[in-house]
């Protein structure tokens, strides 16, 4: 294959300075540039008045970069929806010399690959937290370039592959958005007419405290917010335990943060979590079993219904001054269908998030599939 000829970036690049004048009453975007090549977006809109010191304006299609993360891929082409944006001097803006020789486009998706954050890189110097892109060594800083019709060619190709991409996560997330709406009205069809009963009666409170041993291990577990479920801590030794109380957890606990409940900091001990402990913040609570089921109770706990309920159970202000009492827990009342009617609910609820979970392995497959193809692309010469 025809290698293609190599390119100095000043030749194909120069500074744009262009600066404005800032209208007080007026209101302007403000430039910021996500990592890893994931584009240019606005950081919100900022009044003409609170303009304290000298910006730029940048214009659509501009390369613009951070001059502190470039290394890290904060580089990209201005959006048509961001022009007349304004930017500090730390985002220095690139406008292309001649169309005819390089496609904005083309460059747009080269910038994104990893060969070009290399070059980034090594256009970069100063101390550690002090390294910056030098635009001059960035500048002279060369590129394979193709003629301008293979390189229209690949934006094609790549516009299309990115464009399928798309497609899939959202068809993966209509298909989820679908299951979840299955989901509500089973349950709102399950709990229709159901007796209410505390929670006292149907999950009440276990505490399993463990004795200490100063040369002893203790994994902690912690429960995520918005019933993400449960994640891992590491463990604490006997010493660092100190006067701490710890719980030990069993798979099928339904456990509430007492100090996070309200937004939705309630899971299920999963067999993964077995021999991790709770702290004294960790509520623990067993269904019994001829009433309830921990995952029945635990999806009602995330509706609307039963977050407001969390809620009035947990007085005070934001944050950690937000607890959940353990009567006010116990005194919820929940609706408690049939033992049967919440088993059948709790099989969909399993499939679903099988479902989910297939999801998982195919998004994380069509999230490398880009970055691949960028990679074979760019890496070497063509």
């Amino acid at each position: 294959m025809k290698a293609w000829p190599k390119v100095a970036l000043g030749e194909l690049l120069r500074r744009s300075d262009e600066s404005t004048v800032i209208d007080p009453a007026a209101e302007y975007h403000e430039v910021t540039i996500k990592l890893w090549g994931k584009g240019v977006i606005s950081r919100g809109k900022v009044s003409g008045s609170d303009v304290v010191s000298a910006r730029r304006v940048v214009r659509a299609n501009q390369l613009i970069m951070s001059k502190i993360d470039a290394r890290n891929g904060a580089i990209g082409l201005v959006p048509p929806e961001l022009d007349g944006a304004i930017v500090s001097n730390d985002f220095p803006s690139f406008e292309f010399r001649d169309p005819d020789q390089c496609d904005a486009a083309y460059m747009g998706w080269l910038v994104r690959s990893s060969p070009f954050v290399e070059l980034c890189k090594a256009a970069s110097e100063g101390t550690t937290n002090r390294v910056r892109i030098k635009e001059d060594r960035f500048l002279d800083q060369q590129i394979a370039l193709p003629p301008l019709t293979e390189q229209q060619a690949l934006v094609a190709r790549l516009d299309a592959l990115a464009e399928k991409t798309r497609q899939v996560e959202a068809h993966l997330e209509a298909v989820e958005r679908d299951a979840e709406h299955l989901l509500a009205l089973r349950f709102r069809d399950a709990i229709a007419d159901a007796p209410l009963r505390p929670m006292a009666e149907i999950a009440p409170l276990v505490r399993r405290e463990q004795s200490i041993d100063l040369n002893g291990s203790y994994p902690e577990l912690g429960i995520r917010s918005f019933g993400k479920g449960t994640f891992h801590k590491p463990p604490l030794s006997g010493g660092d335990v100190g006067t701490k109380r710890l719980y030990r957890i069993e798979a099928g606990d339904l456990m509430f943060s007492n100090v996070f409940a309200w937004e939705g900091a309630i899971a299920i001990a999963q067999q993964k979590d077995f021999g991790r402990f709770g702290s004294h913040r960790f509520i623990t609570c067993q269904a019994n079993a001829e009433l309830a089921t921990a995952e029945f109770l635990r999806y009602y706990f995330l509706t609307d219904e039963g977050m407001l309920k969390i809620g009035e159970a947990s007085p005070g202000g934001a944050g950690r001054n937000r607890t959940l009492g353990l009567e006010k827990l116990m005194a919820i009342e929940v609706p408690t269908p049939p033992l049967a009617v919440q088993q059948t609910f709790d099989r969909l609820q399993a499939e679903i998030a099988d479902l989910k979970a297939k999801h998982t392995a195919i998004r994380e497959a069509n999230a490398a599939l880009l970055p691949a193809t960028l990679e074979r692309v760019f890496t070497g010469e063509h």
